[in-house]
């Protein structure tokens, strides 16, 4: 099994379309046995059990799961604003519906993690904040009754906002999954900078690199780990000096190679 440091080091299912030979293929080829798993592969009985059976006969050891929305839109910045996370009213029943199945899942699987993007934050607009506080808690609470804490992915506002939304709602079933390329993706923040910010929150950790957009507005590019924006070794540095103890899960969410991207994380990360 390959660590970076003493953190134990995986890939992100839906990195590679949630296909359970390739996500076997890709741990077996850069010697990993952990995965940050999508409940979106656990919908269809069919699909379940195959998941299941490869996670126990392979030893596969789940650090966390994942949920999203069908109604959200990540074609552009505006986009994703609108339509993102617990945020729309229109989607919000159906939205809270999917996390509670998402948590019942985790529940089943032993784990003790399941992550999401929430949507933007703005503290600033008292009602909007407080309607995503009320929403928060509600769907913390019901993964607080099954011992799972939520993990809000970084990226949509800086880390000083998501820490000011903590220290608003003051929840303990609420953590962060941190990704490092999403504060450079959303032109929201530096990375290692914002591990200093929200050290006491990190739980779980996306390995993903990208560069920050020249025009305001617009989204970053995803690029393969080493060859971005996000100092390596610099935020490798600032997740021990916070004494982070979780796990870093590879992801890849564009390219033509994510396969070989993915081998090439892995191997970086192993060198640093």
């Amino acid at each position: 099994m390959r660590k970076i440091a003493d953190w134990p080091l995986g890939v992100c299912t839906w990195s590679l379309g949630n296909d359970l030979e390739r996500v076997g293929d890709v741990l077996d080829q850069n010697d990993l046995s952990h995965i940050h798993l999508a409940c979106g592969a656990l919908t269809d009985a069919p699909g379940r059990e195959a998941w299941l059976r490869a996670i126990e006969t392979r030893g596969w050891v789940v650090t966390s799961t994942m949920v999203g929305f069908p109604t959200e839109d990540y074609s552009t910045l505006d986009s994703i604003r609108r339509t993102g996370g617990i945020v729309p009213d229109e989607h919000w029943p159906a939205n809270r519906e999917i996390v509670m199945d998402a948590l019942r899942m985790t529940a089943e699987l032993g784990v003790g993690y399941l992550s999401f993007h929430a949507g933007f934050l703005d503290m600033e607009d008292s009602e909007y904040a407080r309607k995503l506080m009320d929403r928060m808690a509600d769907i913390a609470d019901a993964a607080s009754d099954r011992g799972i804490v939520l993990l809000m992915e970084t990226g949509q506002e800086s880390a000083e906002e998501l820490c000011a939304f903590f220290d608003n709602i003051e929840h303990q079933a609420l953590g962060v999954n941190f990704d490092p390329a999403n504060m450079i993706l959303y032109d929201k923040d530096d990375p290692v900078d914002a591990v200093g910010v929200l050290g006491p929150w990190i739980r779980h950790v996306h390995i993903k690199d990208a560069v920050r957009t020249r025009t305001p507005g617009e989204w970053g590019a995803e690029v393969p780990w080493g060859e971005g924006e996000v100092p390596a070794d610099a935020f490798l540095r600032a997740l021990a000096e916070t004494g982070f103890d979780g796990a870093l899960a590879i992801e890849r969410e564009s390219g033509d190679n994510r396969i070989a991207d993915i081998g090439k994380a892995a191997e970086r990360l192993s060198h640093d």
